[in-house]
């Protein structure tokens, strides 16, 4: 049986996790984590790892240069270098409203990137 050890990120206490797998790579238990959140984030993040991607748009005639954005939901841990790519290559136009989506699909996951910030024309 194979062990991971990671912390978690679940909630602010930061635990010391130790994930035991199986021979087919699925987590069989969770020790270390004071709270259910932990159980849970233990198995995810060593069976299939997600992240949500925060970062900034550029923005063609508003009061601000940059729009803040995120994904509205995780995305595999592996697309987030082709999720940035998109968002690095992607520019709109002002005005903007918070939770307007501004790419939709990206990199494939189904998951839209979405404006975290209302931007107005200038």
């Amino acid at each position: 049986m194979e062990t991971k050890e990671l912390i978690c990120i679940g909630c602010p206490l930061g635990c010391g996790l130790r994930v035991e797998l199986n021979e087919k790579g699925e987590a069989v238990s969770v020790s270390g984590n004071t709270c259910k959140r932990g159980e849970e984030y233990g198995k995810r993040e060593v069976t299939a790892p997600v992240r949500t991607v925060t970062s900034i748009i550029k923005v063609q005639g508003g009061k601000a240069p940059v729009v803040p954005v995120r994904t509205e939901t995780d995305i595999p841990k592996e697309k987030i270098f082709p999720c940035m790519e998109e968002i690095r290559k992607a520019a709109v136009s002002a005005p903007v409203r918070l939770g307007d989506v501004v790419i939709e699909n990206v990199a494939d996951t189904g998951v839209n990137v979405i404006a975290a910030k209302t931007i107005q024309k200038r």
